[in-house]
């Protein structure tokens, strides 16, 4: 089974992007996904920047995979959209159908995203058409939804990844969640979320663990873990574990963790960490924040 590391959802700043992948390169992770995936105002890292390491991260053996914006406000927004499809060096995580679109008039692959809605073997079918080469499924998506859909692809050839480790995303709204946390309007918003390295987490009123405030995106507020359970997904089919970063130094532990167990066959991956409340409910067809051990 294949390893792949998602970009990083947070905003950190441009010295924690470099010594984070710097640290990535020398793993055994097999493709890394690069890039601004929640909000624009998010600069710390220019386009050539990503280009930039995911050249350094390619010398190193690492697939790349340059991922695009989810939810698109502004026509400056479509413009740099165009220019991480339309570059040359990398393959395009598309995210959003404006993405998929300009990739499939510029003739190019792609990997779908978890947030396109592809749910039976007809989307599957049409986004392959467009030029849809591997399928990052939505997370809601459990073992016995995907049974009838795994054939396809296998037929199509689109390779399948799923989510083993990571906050899971919810939902994305134009309004800035993180700017009304701190009572700040959007377009004044501070850059507020590059002090929380992994958002901000949500209780109810009871103390329990509700959502992850991320800028404009909730994430689950239970990180999703699949870790030992890698060996049920690639008997199923799924050809890709995922990793969706948390905090640097997790982040790495999970990754060294995997890659030995998936290099090794071992069915159970040698981490823990017991700062986070974990789930995993989705794949076992089950409300999303049960943990199945």
């Amino acid at each position: 089974m294949k390893t792949s590391l998602a970009a990083v959802p947070y905003f950190w700043t441009q010295q924690a992007y470099q010594d984070f992948y710097h640290q990535v390169a020398e793993t055994d992770i097999d493709t890394v996904y690069l890039g601004e995936t929640v909000c624009s105002k998010r600069r710390s890292m220019t386009l050539q920047d990503w280009i930039d390491a995911g050249i350094f991260l390619q010398g190193k053996g690492k697939q790349v995979v340059l991922s695009t914006m989810t939810l698109l406000e502004a026509e400056s927004e479509l413009s740099y959209l165009k220019k991480v499809v339309q570059q040359k060096e990398f393959l395009v995580e598309a995210n959003d159908m404006s993405a998929i679109q300009v990739a499939n008039q510029a003739g190019k692959h792609f990997v779908s995203g978890n947030a396109i809605n592809i749910y039976n073997n007809q989307s599957l079918s049409l986004f392959h058409k467009l030029g849809m080469t591997r399928w990052n499924i939505p997370v809601e998506l459990g073992q016995q939804d995907l049974k009838p859909v795994i054939p396809k692809a296998q037929e199509l050839g689109v390779e399948l990844e799923y989510q083993v480790y990571g906050r899971m995303p919810l939902a994305y709204s134009a309004r800035c969640f993180t700017a009304r946390h701190h009572d700040l309007p959007k377009d004044r918003c501070q850059f507020k979320c590059k002090d929380d390295v992994e958002g901000i987490p949500v209780k109810t009123r009871e103390g329990d663990s509700f959502a992850q405030i991320n800028g404009i995106q909730t994430q689950s507020g239970k990180v999703s873990n699949l870790l030992n359970h890698w060996q049920k997904l690639y008997a199923a089919g799924i050809d890709y574990a995922r990793i969706v970063p948390v905090a640097p130094d997790t982040t790495l532990q999970v990754i060294k963790s995997l890659t030995q167990a998936t290099a090794n066959n071992q069915p159970l991956v040698d981490f823990t960490d017991d700062s986070r409340e974990y789930c995993n409910g989705y794949w076992f067809q089950m409300a999303g924040l049960e943990m199945i051990a």
